[in-house]
């Protein structure tokens, strides 16, 4: 147990895909955060994250001041003190690290959103891409499914591609059998992969235009740093990516949580 059974301070980003929650000290340290996925039931879903944080923090629930929950399960958090919007939270969470004007782009399992923050840190508008799984983390489990592979070998395969490959469908579904036909062309599956990565950005660059420095965040970008990378080429600029791009969102709620008067 941490000492003196310190308080901690509690942030759960409840998505689609993945549950995440951080803990934090009064003084804004990180202390623990975990990721599990979401499933069907959210609220378990929370409180696995919470007692795998915990354990990580070696503390208990006892020392948990407040916390903040959001995310598209945010009031299924059955240890909220209080409830906020994830586009709220990931302002929030990103900066924290980047204290400047900025979009930030956050690309999940289920949807992306293009985030404009002012220099003081108030969201000025957001939008966001729920319509299908293009440009999310669904879509390259989905291409990466169809090539026979998991999603986490799609990184190392694309960073082998020795040739340019823009894919034309964004539906899934049609991507799919794009990409089946492409094969039969006789074009390898490194260059293939490549090209999904690319339309994932290339569905972000239609959303919106891109003030101040470009943030990244969200689990695909944890885990496939070539996206940042490939809208880098694209915008002509350094794309960052926050640092635990994944529990971003979880952050911004557990600082939401630091700041409330209880």
């Amino acid at each position: 147990m941490r000492e003196g059974g310190e308080k901690l301070y509690c942030g759960a980003d409840v998505g689609a895909s993945t549950t995440k929650v951080v803990l934090l000290t009064g003084v804004r340290e990180i202390v623990s955060h975990a990721v599990v996925k979401s499933g069907v039931d959210f609220a378990a879903a929370s409180q696995e994250a919470l007692n795998a944080a915990l354990k990580g923090a070696g503390a208990n629930s006892s020392q948990i001041l407040y916390a903040v929950a959001t995310g598209y399960g945010r009031n299924n958090v059955p240890y909220r003190s209080q409830s906020k919007t994830e586009i709220t939270c990931q302002a929030r969470g990103c900066y924290f690290y980047f204290p400047k004007e900025m979009t930030i782009v956050d690309i999940g399992g289920q949807d992306s959103k293009i985030i404009k923050v002012a220099s003081d840190g108030s969201v000025l508008n957001f939008k966001m891409n729920r319509k299908c799984a293009a440009g999310t983390g669904t879509f390259l489990e989905e291409i990466a499914a169809r090539l026979g592979f998991t999603v986490d070998k799609l990184e190392e395969l694309a960073e082998k591609s020795a040739r340019d490959v823009e894919l034309g469908s964004f539906c899934t579904v049609f991507t799919q059998t794009e990409i089946l036909s492409k094969i039969r062309e006789g074009i390898r599956v490194e260059d293939l992969v490549k090209g999904a990565f690319k339309s994932v950005v290339k569905r972000i660059l239609e959303m919106d235009t891109f003030a101040g420095d470009v943030v990244m965040t969200g689990g695909v970008v944890a885990h496939n740093r070539i996206v940042a990378q490939i809208l880098s080429e694209r915008l002509g600029r350094e794309v960052s990516v926050a640092p635990l791009p994944q529990v971003t969102g979880a952050l911004g709620a557990a600082l939401i949580a630091a700041e409330a008067k209880v």
